[in-house]
């Protein structure tokens, strides 16, 4: 839909839910309500609770900026809803959020795209002890299959505290990714409408880009473009716009990937976001920035490409 198309119709701006990331995201769909208003959309927020599909058919929605990270509004279960209920909508379709969202799956799918680094799934029925005494390298970093903004991720160097991490993990979801841990530059690609944009590099004060990195201001140094040879620059984004079309993702998503510090030009896949943070602190904003795209001008491309998945 072009811009005059979608100004004529009311845009639910969907915000909050129930997952862990709920703060987030009740953080960007304000951010995301803001600049649509500002631009003279016809937008109202609303909080993802159980009676959402009788908020969306209150308020009149006819087009839905999806703001909801985690479960529940990324995973594909929104999509789902907003499927049924025949509401174009931002963002990747059903299938390609459930993939995406799954960090298992998802590394399985792209690994003819990219390299992946070692891993193993711990399920609700395997023994974790005998699991973590096969486990002899690290280290290892521990995460939730189905979560983001980095909750519930460790990094342990022993049997001991990879028991305990995996527990702590599943506090979050019943099933566990172990991932070799590869030392290295921690950077992201955003593509947006199928085009790559530039990369940035984070620099956590504290070397681990965890949750209060994520979203306390002045924690995190970004760099961006990120500085990294042509060759390698070049090379992230290619293997971004792939690995986004490998999982079938559209509108806007971000691939995070580690570089190498043993091998120059080296670099492997972490994972995808199909709905990536729109805070002050987020990276798809910064690397729009970066290549001229204000915030407004961002939101307003996203809406624009609100489809049903058909």
């Amino acid at each position: 839909m072009d811009v005059e198309q979608i100004k004529s119709k009311r845009i639910a701006v969907i915000m909050g839910g129930v997952s862990a990331e709920r703060e987030v995201s009740l953080r960007t769909g304000a951010a995301v309500l803001e600049a649509l208003l500002a631009r003279g959309y016809d937008a109202v927020g609303i909080d993802a609770t159980k009676n959402l599909p009788a908020q969306l058919l209150e308020c009149g929605a006819q087009v839905a900026f999806i703001a909801v990270h985690g479960r529940h509004g990324e995973d594909g279960t929104l999509q789902g809803l907003l499927e049924i209920m025949g509401i174009p909508y931002t963002g990747s379709g059903v299938l390609a959020s459930a993939l995406a969202i799954d960090k298992h799956i998802a590394k399985q799918m792209v690994a003819n795209v990219v390299t992946t680094p070692p891993a193993f799934l711990v399920d609700e029925h395997d023994d974790v002890s005998a699991l973590c005494q096969a486990c002899k390298e690290y280290p290892q970093v521990v995460k939730p299959v189905r979560e983001g903004s980095t909750l519930g991720i460790s990094i342990v160097d022993d049997a001991a505290q990879l028991a305990t991490a995996i527990v702590a993990a599943r506090c979050y979801d019943k099933r566990v990714l172990v991932e070799k841990f590869v030392a290295g530059r921690e950077v992201t690609v955003g593509v947006l409408n199928g085009q790559p944009l530039p990369v940035i590099e984070v620099v956590p004060a504290d070397g681990f880009y965890d949750y209060a990195a994520k979203y306390t201001a002045g924690t995190t140094q970004y760099l961006v473009p990120a500085p990294l040879s042509v060759d390698t620059y070049a090379a992230l984004q290619d293997a971004a716009q792939r690995c986004c079309a490998k999982l079938g993702c559209r509108g806007a998503a971000r691939v995070d990937f580690i570089v190498s510090n043993d091998v120059v030009g080296e670099f492997y896949f972490l994972e995808v976001n199909t709905i990536p943070g729109m805070t002050k602190t987020s990276l798809l904003p910064k690397a729009a920035a970066c290549s001229g795209i204000e915030f407004a001008s961002l939101v307003e491309l996203i809406v624009t490409e609100a489809s049903l998945d058909r």
